[in-house]
């Protein structure tokens, strides 16, 4: 269909600009003093020849392009976008009566001038706020449409109870698992099937590493779904208008208004950006990390050298890393060390002590 439409448009391209070259090396030839047939047939080659070139490029391209990005926009943009330019034109319309009376050229220069700046204000400031706009016209809707829409999967969803989207990665790490069991996760945890597909594939691997990784989640995924006390259900619910995972998930989650629980970075990333609520588990580990103080004792063995001279290394149970000072030639022994400094990073807690 695609290959049709762009064959047609240059065909259709080809035949308009081989007119208008026509007239054109007509007029020059005559300007010229030279022979018309001449100037005629080079012109009209070269129109043919532009016209198969350039015509999608001008058309079926940047249409088709257009047609994407109006597929994929989110529908709240979507509407602020009409919103504005509909309010831009009733305010151009009203302005322009008073400028049509100015003396030429003002009065036909004028009121297109103000169409197009009106429609820019309002569709910008609109963009700016298209999350209160879709507030606010969430609130005019009658409470008995609310939940009229979508297919049954999408009603169960928002209609029963609130869900959480699980990533790939947070059901490979396997804490979920553990997490779910303490009761601390209300709402009911949604595996889309492209997200189980995904697991599938992995478990498929030629890498044994990788191939571990993805049965680990596939365990996981069973384990959630007859042990922890919170519901997991996988939906048929797909993304079309996209191929990647993630994509998918965050075109999910704001179609659902619901958040994504994931330990991938880039994820957390683009979902936060594009206004998605993330549960990230490796920022719920590092929060609820045992804090200590400067002055408090605790106690930790050395299993390696620091990168300073004369520092030791060793880890706490939750993974903290704890820097000894004069600590090299505490390795493999288990002392009890002083906190003198608490440093929080993006990587994590780091705790320098010294014996």
């Amino acid at each position: 269909m695609k290959l049709s439409t762009e064959f047609f448009s240059r065909l259709v391209g080809a035949i308009a600009l081989a007119f208008a070259a026509a007239a054109l090396g007509d007029a020059l030839a005559n300007y010229l003093g030279a022979n018309n047939e001449a100037y005629v047939i080079v012109f009209v080659l070269l129109g043919i020849l532009t016209g198969l070139v350039l015509t999608p490029y001008l058309t079926v391209r940047p249409l088709r392009r257009l047609r994407q990005r109006l597929t994929n926009m989110p529908p709240e943009q979507l509407m602020a976008i009409i919103i504005g330019i509909f309010l831009g034109l009733i305010a151009a319309a009203l302005i322009s009566l008073p400028l049509a009376m100015l003396p030429s050229p003002f009065r036909e220069i004028l009121p297109l001038t103000a169409v197009v700046v009106f429609c820019y204000l309002s569709t910008a400031i609109l963009m700016l706020r298209q999350r209160d706009l879709k507030n606010m016209l969430s609130n005019l809707q009658p409470l008995g449409q609310t939940t009229r829409r979508g297919s049954g999967a999408e009603l169960s969803a928002k209609e029963d109870e609130s869900v959480i989207l699980l990533d790939t990665s947070v059901i490979i790490d396997g804490r979920i698992a553990d997490i779910s069991k303490t009761g601390f996760i209300q709402a009911s945890l949604l595996v889309p099937n492209f997200v189980l597909m995904e697991l599938q594939h992995i478990a498929d691997s030629a890498d044994p590493l990788r191939r571990n990784r993805g049965r680990r989640g596939l365990d996981v995924l069973t384990i959630l779904q007859n042990e922890a006390p919170v519901p997991t259900r996988i939906t048929d619910m797909d993304v079309s208008e996209t191929r990647e995972v993630d994509s998918k998930l965050v075109s999910l989650a704001r179609h659902w208004q619901c958040p994504i629980m994931t330990n991938d970075y880039n994820l957390n990333r683009v979902a936060e950006i594009q206004g998605v609520r993330v549960l990230n588990i490796n920022d719920l580990a590092n929060a609820v990390k045992a804090a200590y103080l400067p002055g408090e004792e605790l106690t930790v063995k050395v299993i390696q050298e620091g990168r300073e001279a004369d520092q030791g290394v060793g880890y706490l149970e939750d993974g903290t890393m704890v820097v000894i000072e004069e600590g090299e030639y505490l390795i493999n022994q288990t002392v009890t060390v002083t906190v003198t400094k608490v440093l929080q990073t993006t990587a994590g807690r780091m705790i320098f002590a010294k014996p």
